[in-house]
């Protein structure tokens, strides 16, 4: 099992959703690079349910970090972090055992783990997991921007509702991503939030659940970072996202769209501003050859529903190898694209503070001012 990623900084999650604790380590921290634990506290708190569009599982998801830190910093050896678990209820789960629940990872796992796995809650594969992930990278989140380095993720899509589009605008996409930052339901047009929610709350009524799209802008890094082929900015960011439970695809820039266009459309003509070298347009999301050209990066990812939903279900007895029903008990968000967008914030900053590591070492994340671009 592979539980860590990173190239100049190393993220390893661990812990199973309904076990004592889940937990990440990051190495790679620059001894000195501050840690602010009201950040990473306010960071949580989007992670959180949100009354009837969220699971009623309700954690405090305290972090303890109990290695790494000394009087507010990194100490340059490995950041430990421990969240316990306080709100199972793991008979949810005792009586469809070994019915494999459709969606989920339970007959792979077993295919891969024998029947060793821990099965309560979805174990491993839970998305209970993305708690310390989000709490971890946190850091970055907060490092990159004292750089300049701004994430944002809105929900551009849910249950066929679609919110207004990120601007083209430099200074108005700037201020997009930052009201963004401040919201628990990260929507750009609050009409289309409201038609969000009723859609969310209509899938729960009915036992079911949506899905949708989440699109992400970071502003501000500068051009320079990645590598063609192996190790393109698309690669590395595209390993973590796909990371995250029920994304299902992602398209950096116009996509998909790219399809339907001819290249006279599809390329980013070049020119001069303010003495730096930008495109007028952005089709490409802000990577040219894998690498960062300095424009904002633009990249979707698609979510599925919800798997677990209260309608019964077609499924197989795993121990008996007989065909049979299902009713999934316990308690479930209807969709989770309102608390997975911090999650994938959380993993791009994470990768694109790797990327910044491996071009620049470990000191960018102590020295002062922002980023500087190399065009």
């Amino acid at each position: 099992m592979s539980d860590t990623y990173g190239h100049s900084l190393r993220l390893t999650v661990f812990g199973e959703s309904h076990g004592p604790a889940i937990g990440a380590v990051v190495e790679g921290l620059c001894p000195g690079a501050v840690i602010d634990p009201d950040f990473m506290r306010a960071q949580m708190d989007k992670r959180r349910p949100q009354g009837k569009i969220s699971t009623a599982r309700t954690e405090a998801d305290a972090v303890r970090i109990v290695s790494g830190l000394y009087r507010g910093a990194a100490t340059g050896t490995a950041l430990t972090l421990l969240i316990e678990n306080t709100n199972t209820r793991s008979g949810d789960y005792e009586k469809t055992a070994s019915l494999l629940r459709p969606g989920h990872a339970d007959f792979t796992a077993f295919a891969k783990y024998g029947g060793h796995q821990d099965a309560r809650g979805g174990g491993h594969f839970s998305g209970r997991l993305t708690a310390p992930l989000v709490a971890a990278c946190s850091i970055f989140t907060k490092l990159l921007r004292e750089k300049g380095v701004v994430i944002a993720t809105h929900m551009a899509v849910c249950a066929g509702v679609v919110d207004a589009p990120f601007s083209e605008d430099p200074a108005r996409l700037l201020a997009q991503a930052q009201s963004l930052n401040e919201m628990n339901f990260a929507v750009l047009d609050p009409e289309k939030g409201a038609q969000m929610r009723e859609a969310m709350e209509a899938a729960a009524a009915d036992g079911d659940s949506v899905g949708g799209v989440l699109e992400t802008v970071v502003v501000g890094v500068p051009a320079g970072l990645g590598e063609p082929f192996f190790g393109s900015v698309e690669s590395e960011l595209s390993a973590l996202l796909f990371s995250i439970p029920a994304v299902k695809g992602v398209e950096f820039g116009a996509g998909f769209g790219f399809a339907d266009m001819r290249g006279s459309a599809a390329n980013d003509p070049f020119r001069m501003c303010g003495g730096r070298v930008v495109t007028g347009t952005n089709h490409n999301g802000g990577i040219n050859g894998g690498i960062t050209n300095g424009m904002p990066i633009v990249f979707r990812t698609v979510v599925k529903p919800t798997p677990s939903i209260y309608k019964a279900q077609d499924t197989v007895d795993y121990c008996t190898k007989q065909d049979a029903e299902i009713t999934i008990a316990g308690r479930h968000d209807p969709c989770i694209l309102p608390r997975a967008r911090v999650v994938q914030d959380s993993l791009t900053a994470f990768a694109i503070a790797d990327l910044l590591g491996q071009a620049h070492g470990a000191g960018w994340q102590v020295e002062e001012g922002e980023l500087c671009s190399t065009d």
